[in-house]
């Protein structure tokens, strides 16, 4: 393994880390009644390691690590799928190699986020952000439209799906793949759309 390889490894041990001994003290004391202090305590890192990797301490219920490889994927799908079946693909691609322990950290995390008022700012933030990766990533595919805005808003509805599919339902998985079916084949009937 290369020493980006081997980094980027470390890094994401790190974070899984933070994340798992944040969850374990939620649960204890409560979100509100746990400090950024006792959380890098517990997992071994400084206060400033904590800061570096989430930034606030609501930040530690997102997870952020599998919005990078389904974008990417979603870029590299295949190009005989439409657009919204090449985020499918990419959805399932990427969920489908999670491993027990990784689902179990997401599931955790998203169960927690839903409960946090103080997340849901964090929350809004992270969907624009999604829609302007995909938005970007559409430049790649060869049946995107050349007009930034309507790439825009095929982006926006793909994130609208995932909405639906998350709001209060940690790793919708099953439903996110049929609601995204749902939207592609909405879109297949309507030539205008697309």
């Amino acid at each position: 393994m290369s020493a980006d390889g081997l980094r980027e490894r470390k890094k994401s041990q790190t974070r899984r880390a933070i994340r798992r001994e944040a969850f374990r003290l939620f649960h204890e004391h409560g979100f509100a009644n746990t400090t950024v202090e006792q959380i890098a305590t517990a997992a071994e890192v400084s206060p400033r390691t904590f800061y570096r990797y989430f930034g606030v301490k609501e930040a530690v219920l997102l997870s952020e690590d599998q919005i990078t490889p389904i974008v990417e994927a979603f870029a590299a799908a295949p190009p005989e799928l439409s657009i919204v079946g090449a985020y499918r693909h990419a959805v399932a691609e990427v969920f489908g190699r999670l491993s027990p322990e990784e689902r179990d950290d997401l599931v955790t995390g998203e169960r927690l986020m839903y409960a946090v008022p103080e997340a849901r700012g964090l929350l809004y933030t992270a969907y624009v952000e999604l829609t302007d990766l995909i938005t970007e990533a559409l430049q790649q595919r060869p049946d995107a439209p050349t007009d930034a805005v309507e790439r825009r808003v095929i982006a926006g509805a793909i994130v609208g799906v995932l909405i639906a599919a998350a709001h209060n339902t940690p790793l919708p998985e099953n439903a996110l793949l049929t609601m995204l079916s749902i939207l592609d084949a909405k879109l297949a009937d309507d030539p205008g759309l697309q």
